[in-house]
């Protein structure tokens, strides 16, 4: 099993994490969850409860607010790994005192390396909200945030392997694996 990296993309509750955990239970039953999430107060902490109820028991989980490659770095990966979800990874560095674009991508450009540099095949799956179908934001801080979630997922799908839009639960294929095409006697190369 080679490497695959898949993106999930969609709207706040447009079932992200749900298509993601059911991805993941399909694939392996040793899956490393890293969560990006901080509970910064108790409608946060109340949701981060909720997310891990979802999951399965014996799945190990990773706290990685601001930098998930190091943190990979230092355990040992899974068949599957969860990464949800870019949207609070990308808010965490925002909010970072030393916020700056370059040190962000960097962070992206870590996670990416570790994926590419595994000895052992490893099934990526990337959670992010999709933000740039609204309105332009009002302030400064709010369109900067959609700026650098808009190119970080750029690049995740640029990368990924397959690419899914969930829009009302449901799961919209934008980027396939590729698979050779069927030959028929109707299509016949020769």
């Amino acid at each position: 099993m080679p490497h695959t990296l898949t993106l999930i993309l969609g709207g706040a509750r447009s079932g992200k994490s749900s298509f993601a955990l059911h991805r993941a239970t399909s694939r392996a039953a040793d899956v490393l969850f890293v969560a990006t999430a901080e509970a910064g107060d108790s409608d946060m902490a109340t949701r981060i409860a909720h997310h891990r109820a979802e999951r399965p028991a014996h799945w190990r989980t990773l706290e990685a607010p601001r930098a998930p490659a190091q943190a990979l770095r230092t355990t040992t990966p899974a068949p599957v790994v969860i990464l949800d979800c870019v949207t609070l990874w990308v808010t965490n560095l925002l909010l970072a005192a030393d916020a700056d674009w370059d040190t962000a991508m960097a962070e992206l450009t870590a996670l990416l390396d570790w994926y590419r540099n595994l000895e052992q095949p490893v099934e990526l799956i990337v959670v992010s909200n999709e933000v740039g179908l609204g309105i332009v934001p009002a302030d400064e801080l709010s369109r900067t945030f959609r700026e650098w979630l808009g190119r970080f997922n750029q690049c995740l799908a640029g990368e990924a392997d397959e690419v899914y839009l969930m829009v009302a639960g449901l799961a919209v294929e934008l980027k396939a694996l590729a698979v050779a095409p069927r030959i028929s006697a109707g299509n016949d190369p020769a």
